[in-house]
């Protein structure tokens, strides 16, 4: 008898729907906050997006049924580049836009059955969201964290916005993929350098994070231990502060180069006789990608400038060069030719000196016979009083002798760079900033939160500045110190900042006084297990969220610095080949394919297909293997419903004791798979099971609670199916309200295991021994095997391999 999905699917739903089966408890026992990153509403969602929820569902459902109060609550990142990139695709309005793609999404992941609250669901574009993502910029505004200042930045021509450095993938924009370029732009920043240093220790307490993650995070910090110099220009009033993690080559310094994006360039060239020449190569410089900056053959430009060496005097060219990012140290580095392969470069082709002042410690080396640079420690010579220093004893003595004469000293730089929050676009909260021309910058008071987005908008399309400059209802204001007219910031914040804190408005979302009570912030955090994203989301959403983590932590309106003890990363969803995308041409619409299979059938093709970590492909024989799944279970308890029973036998023959340990080993296994994410291997073990139960050759005591187990296996993975099943062995209510089932320790090993017999490696006989049998009764055994002995005949036995309960190898 095939089973028919539909009516079940929207009765169970129905079910748990009326009894508030998902209900969050407000004040939990046994608290698990089980989470899934929340979602772009960029258009309805397919099978691709779905591998995230239903993973996240399998493991609240387990939760459930193993005692805890769950927390797991669902929203929508809704405002930001992919949410508005769509509406403009499809020529409507982005809220319009959005709240559509949002009603059918909901309507989408209600048909899988996954158990969300869903009076805790969050819309990050609603007033009563980002009122309070705006509090918290006035927050970091308050705190010295949020500022605004003049910088070059990441300019994406497709989106007509600026990116932060976490949103550009190898020089493209990690939404359209153009090509990124560099623009000179007063721009607002958070101060996330500030928490470098904790954000690096706290990666060493993060115990429940996968560890590509945690080098990914540490990479991107980058934190480095060196030492600052001050460089004086000679004909300037202008001091750089160099670092370098290699102060015993200082001696060897022949020129400096500063990156063309530096703040102090200006000054540097301004008057130069050779001022136009630099800017001509910094405007060609700045159209350049880094990567091409990186690869390409190493040059630069005379800025006219000297610097003088703080330790022996000399006056050193100063160059710009495009090699030099100001990402990286301080965007200032000094030349070594002799110690270093780009400045070799560099010094070859200008002909700059190349002055050697390390060399290895068993030889010299000779400047006529380099032809590259030596970057090995050694032995530091032409260095004044430090030669004859090795090199790791002189980094430390060159560090120190500078901190003496207040001319640098240690330091400690990151990679990390300040976050530029900033965006050029009409569909995200608005920076809650006052601009007055006699006040200068003024917050918003926090009474007047939220400033609306004006919904009448003539034209929100993208044009190189913010749309809400020409919204003359929005743009003038008042201020609120003084009361003169005064301007709005025009610009609106990174969606990323919206998605930093949603995890707090789950534990509170009706509040309207504050973001989230203490009193809830401290039953529910931190996150349990946070599902969702690739290691892609290590130094974007993952770095993001710990930041505004710690800052409220500090603030005292939360208790916890770091927001999720586990962390569980997902592979994506490929077919033909191909991430499965709506643009690609390859999406499994979800509300298609539950109308056609089932919720369970989607469900156990997504979560049998590979292990939950890696990519799987999406297939038609994926799908036939999870239906033809569904109908034997569906034909086994159908055709025995009759013998099903739910305390566990007490005597049963041989033959049902086999069965009875499988099916003991089967809960384990099931039970220890869903605790650590092996989905895949669950199921599979549960098809030996089914195997096994159809091999029973009669209606026994042993299948009937067989069947019984199985049934409470499967609740998690198919779920409405699984409760039907119940509900026809007469089960009351619905599974998801009963005990995890448990095994009989007593039942784990199998009583009869059989051991391969060899000679010399080859294959010769088998033996059944009972469990607990000796090695020595298990030689004997063997010895008096037939087909041993004749096999034996005439030879001499030199040793006899054992591998324990498997293979007993006699070599002759």
């Amino acid at each position: 008898m095939k089973y028919i999905h539909n009516a079940v699917e929207k009765k169970w739903q129905n079910y748990w729907q009326k009894k508030k089966v998902f209900a969050t408890n407000e004040n939990p026992q046994k608290k698990f906050y089980n989470l899934e990153m929340f979602a772009y509403p960029s258009g309805d969602i397919h099978m691709g997006h779905c591998k995230n929820y239903v993973i996240g569902d399998v493991y609240a459902r387990f939760k459930m049924r193993r005692g805890y109060d769950v927390l797991h609550p669902f929203g929508w990142d809704a405002f930001g580049l992919p949410a508005e990139n769509r509406a403009i695709e499809a020529g409507i309005h982005p809220e319009k836009s959005t709240m559509d793609n949002i009603r059918i999404s909901d309507e989408s992941l209600k048909s899988l059955g996954i158990s969300y609250d869903w009076n805790r669901e969050i819309i990050s574009c609603l007033p009563d969201y980002y009122k309070w993502t705006q509090w918290m910029f006035l927050l970091l505004y308050k705190r010295g964290l949020a500022y605004k200042k003049e910088a070059y930045v990441n300019w994406c021509p497709g989106c007509q916005t600026v990116l932060a450095n976490e949103q550009v993938i190898d020089d493209k924009c990690y939404r359209c993929e153009a090509t990124i370029e560099k623009r000179k732009l007063k721009q607002w920043f958070l101060k996330i350098t500030e928490y470098a240093e904790r954000l690096l220790e706290g990666l060493d307490q993060l115990k429940g994070w996968q560890e590509n993650v945690k080098i990914i995070q540490r990479n991107w910090i980058g934190k480095s231990e060196g030492c600052d110099i001050l460089f004086k220009v000679m004909e300037k009033d202008i001091t750089f502060r160099v670092f370098t993690t290699r102060p015993d080559t200082i001696y060897g310094v022949t020129f400096m180069s500063i990156g063309p994006e530096h703040p102090m360039i200006e000054d540097l060239i301004a008057g130069n006789s050779n001022e136009s020449a630099v800017r001509t190569y910094m405007e060609d410089a700045t159209k350049r990608t880094e990567i091409e900056r990186i690869e390409k053959e190493k040059d630069g430009v005379f800025t006219g400038c000297h610097i003088i060496n703080p330790v022996n005097g000399e006056q050193i060219p100063i160059f710009v060069a495009d090699y030099v990012l100001l990402e990286y140290g301080s965007g200032v580095v000094m030349g070594v030719p002799a110690h270093d392969e780009r400045d070799f470069q560099f010094a070859k082709k200008y002909d700059l000196p190349i002055r050697i002042v390390i060399n290895p410690s068993e030889s010299e080396l000779e400047l006529s016979s380099m032809t590259h640079a030596y970057e090995e420690p050694g032995i530091m010579v032409n260095s004044g009083q430090f030669s004859g220093m090795e090199s790791n004893k002189g980094i430390a003595a060159v560090t120190n002798f500078l901190a003496e004469k207040k001319l640098g000293g240690p330091s400690v730089n990151y990679r990390l760079k300040d976050w530029l929050i900033s965006r050029q676009r009409y569909w995200g909260a608005p920076i809650p900033i006052i601009h007055c021309d006699k006040c200068g910058v003024v917050p918003v008071p926090e009474n007047e939160l939220p400033v609306l987005l004006p919904k009448e908008i003539d034209n929100y399309l993208p044009k190189g500045k913010s749309p809400l400059e020409a919204v003359d209802s929005f743009i003038n204001t008042k201020c609120p110190t003084c009361g003169s007219a005064a301007k709005r910031d025009p610009d609106t914040m990174d969606t990323f900042v919206c998605s930093s804190w949603y995890f707090l408005r789950y534990l509170d979302p009706k509040n309207d006084k504050e973001f989230c009570s203490k009193k809830n912030a401290d039953t529910w955090l931190p996150i349990d297990q946070y599902i969702g994203g690739t290691s892609e989301h290590a130094t974007g959403h993952l770095i993001y969220f710990r930041f505004f983590t710690k800052v409220l932590y500090d603030a005292g309106y939360i208790s916890v610095d770091e927001p999720a003890t586990n962390l569980f990363n997902l592979g994506m969803i490929m077919k033909d080949g191909k991430k499965m995308s709506s643009s690609k041409g390859n999406a499994v619409p979800v509300g298609q394919f539950v109308q056609k299979y089932g919720a369970d059938v989607a469900r156990l093709t997504i979560v049998f297909a590979a292990p939950p970590e890696r990519e799987m492909e999406w297939s038609n024989e994926g799908v036939i293997g999870a239906e033809r799944f569904i109908n034997r279970i569906h034909r086994l308890v159908t055709e025995n419903k009759s013998s099903v029973i739910r305390n566990k036998p007490t005597s049963f023959s041989k033959d049902e004791e086999n069965l009875f340990i499988k099916i003991n080993q089967t809960i384990a296994k099931v039970t220890n798979d869903l605790e650590s994410f092996k989905f895949n291997t669950a199921i599979a073990a549960l098809w030996e099971l089914l195997n096994e139960l159809y091999s029973c050759n009669k209606r026994s005591t042993v299948l009937g609670y067989g069947i019984y187990a199985f049934i409470h296996l499967l609740s998690p993975f198919a779920p409405h199916f699984a409760d039907e099943l119940w509900s026809t062995i007469e089960g009351k209510d619905s599974l998801e309200e009963q005990e995890w089932i448990s095994y009989d320790k007593n039942y784990l090993n199998n009583r009869v295991t059989t051991v391969v017999i060899q000679i010399n490696g080859k294959v010769r006989s088998h033996i059944e021994i009972e469990g607990g049998a000796t090695e020595d009764s298990i030689k004997e055994l063997a010895f008096k095997d037939e087909k041993i002995q004749r096999h034996l005949q005439d030879k001499k036995v030199k040793k006899i391999i054992y591998v324990p309960g498997k293979i007993l190898n006699i070599v002759v």
